[in-house]
């Protein structure tokens, strides 16, 4: 039996410590910087620009952090009609881009430490760089952009690739392989996102930040069939739970699901979907077997482009900080996120305040911005366990309540 002897002050202090540790340059970070720029001094065999201008965007990331990209995107192909815009990304981001027809070409690769497999050796990540830039400089890119702040590796690309003009951040991996940077600041990661492009962006015409998701009408028809073959009421709310995310330190209890799922099908004559990835169908199945009341489990079962409709047709979503809560955000579906280890200022869900509800719990070392906490009982860190069921019901309460309909 497991049994944390620490008050939650000194469990603050200890986490915060250890989180001051971790984001300390390390030794093996340090040798990596220093390889780093001698590898930027090295000149990389440029081809000729193409004369039609053809923009390279790396995005290495997941769901959540490529969609906050989009609006960046959008307004880059608004600028720039005639330009061709590609995107890099990994293959588990290609479904979502599909979506955007601001994008001319979407290109995939296995991008090291994004994969979330085991590393294949400490040459390998430079090895697959070196490779890969050979087949982008045959493209004849004139502009490359790095949207994440710390991506060392796809500015090196980016520079092994010849590209002529190399945008950033000003982080002290990535900015000696980049032409232009710009300085990080503390905020919403859209926001971030936008001040990257506004060297071809026009400030006053962008003002208002268009996030949206494209929804196809295959995928809306599709989830119509779903629901009526389910045999759901659309004259009731329907409310999307979707619990998992990356890590487990992001992650709520099963049996705390449970019962706010309960409380909410009972004070609304609410439908319960659950949804997920096919790895989180047992998360899923776990809290429906909590509940007292029936819940639709659907994890595993949604293209993002369905699950993309699903929450447009309901009235909330409600999980932990992950990418889904982001895609309900850009069909215009309110959301409560529960916010642990993330920071809310520059992650949380897009748009209005009384439209998306951000809670945290009261402990004192969050945001810690350390998504896993390998080795570590989850007990230590209990940012997102701490937030109570009756934070959630009463955020959800308070957004279902907007909704006069429901009340009648």
């Amino acid at each position: 039996m497991w049994t944390l002897v620490l008050n939650k002050a000194e469990l603050a202090d200890r986490n915060r410590a250890k989180a001051q540790a971790l984001h300390r340059t390390s030794i093996r970070q340090r040798i990596r910087r220093a390889s780093l720029h001698l590898l930027a001094h090295i000149p990389a065999k440029a081809k000729t620009a193409h004369n039609q201008q053809r923009i390279l965007l790396i995005r290495p990331d997941h769901l959540g952090d490529v969609l906050l990209t989009t609006p960046a995107i959008c307004a880059l192909r608004a600028a720039l009609p005639d330009a061709e815009i590609h995107i890099l990304v990994g293959e588990w981001s290609q479904a979502v881009l599909t979506a955007y027809s601001e994008i001319d070409r979407i290109l995939t690769l296995p991008f090291p430490g994004f994969t979330r497999q085991p590393s294949n050796g400490v040459f390998a990540p430079y090895q697959l760089a070196y490779r890969y830039a050979q087949q982008l400089r045959n493209t004849g890119y004139n502009c490359a952009i790095i949207f994440r702040p710390d991506h060392w590796w796809g500015a090196m690309l980016a520079h092994l690739a010849g590209i002529p003009e190399r945008w950033g951040y000003n982080h002290p991996d990535t900015r000696v392989f980049l032409t232009h940077h710009i300085e990080w600041h503390h905020e919403h990661a859209i926001v971030q996102n936008m001040r990257l492009v506004e060297q071809w962006v026009d400030k006053q015409r962008h003002q208002q930040i268009n996030y949206r998701f494209p929804v196809a009408e295959s995928d809306r028809l599709m989830i119509d069939a779903l629901l009526f073959e389910k045999r759901i009421n659309r004259e009731n709310p329907i409310i999307c739970i979707h619990p998992g995310s990356g890590t487990q330190t992001k992650q709520w209890r099963e049996s705390q699901w449970a019962r706010v799922a309960d409380v909410l099908h009972k004070e609304w004559d609410a439908t319960i979907i659950l949804t997920g990835t096919k790895s989180e169908y047992v998360l899923t199945q776990q809290i429906a077997a909590q509940m007292k009341y029936k819940a639709h489990n659907l994890a595993g079962q949604t293209t993002i482009g369905q699950l993309a409709a699903l929450y447009r047709q309901s009235h909330i979503v409600l999980g932990p900080d992950s990418g889904p809560l982001h895609l309900a955000a850009a069909v215009a579906t309110s959301t409560v996120a529960l916010f642990g280890p993330a920071d809310p200022v520059e992650f949380a869900p897009w748009g209005a305040a009384d439209e998306h509800v951000v809670l945290t719990s009261d402990i004192a070392c969050r945001p810690c911005r350390i998504l896993e906490w390998a080795y570590e009982h989850t007990a230590l860190h209990p940012c997102v366990h701490d937030i109570t069921v009756t934070q959630v019901l009463d955020a959800a309460r308070k957004i279902l309540g907007k909704n006069n309909s429901f009340m009648e």
